[in-house]
């Protein structure tokens, strides 16, 4: 990978980790609001869990995108934490915070949904 390329690279990181970071700091969502109406008490109490969900989704997206900028400090960007190949371009031009090629990313995403005979943990053990 060419420098210019790893500085696009950074820069969009940059700019994504800015971003996220400006979202993460806004928890007004997730404030408990008393009513006296149950009715409205529910309604309250599902926006939370929205908010705290949308929360959890982009601290844990901020989380890769710093990963990504420290991969990108120690000359590891575009190299797979599992398989140790090459990530596509496409796929980083697509999801620049990505750890893993497409292949392995199938792996990871089949082992979260319960169909995967591997373990994240056994996943992530040759990256180490």
């Amino acid at each position: 990978m060419t420098k210019s390329e790893l500085k696009k690279f950074r820069e969009t990181l940059e700019a994504k980790q800015a971003e996220l970071e400006l979202f993460v700091r806004n928890r007004e969502g997730i404030a408990i609001e008393k009513s006296p109406d149950a009715l409205d008490e529910v309604q309250h109490a599902a926006e939370r869990e929205l908010a705290i969900r949308n929360l959890d989704r982009e601290s844990q997206l901020l989380r890769n995108v710093r990963a990504a900028l420290r991969r990108i400090e120690e000359g590891a960007f575009g190299v797979c934490l599992h398989c140790e190949e090459d990530i596509s371009p496409k796929r980083l031009a697509a999801v620049p915070w990505t750890p893993f090629c497409i292949q392995c990313q199938e792996i990871a995403d089949r082992n979260q949904s319960g169909e995967g005979s591997e373990s994240l943990e056994e996943l992530l053990v040759p990256a180490a």
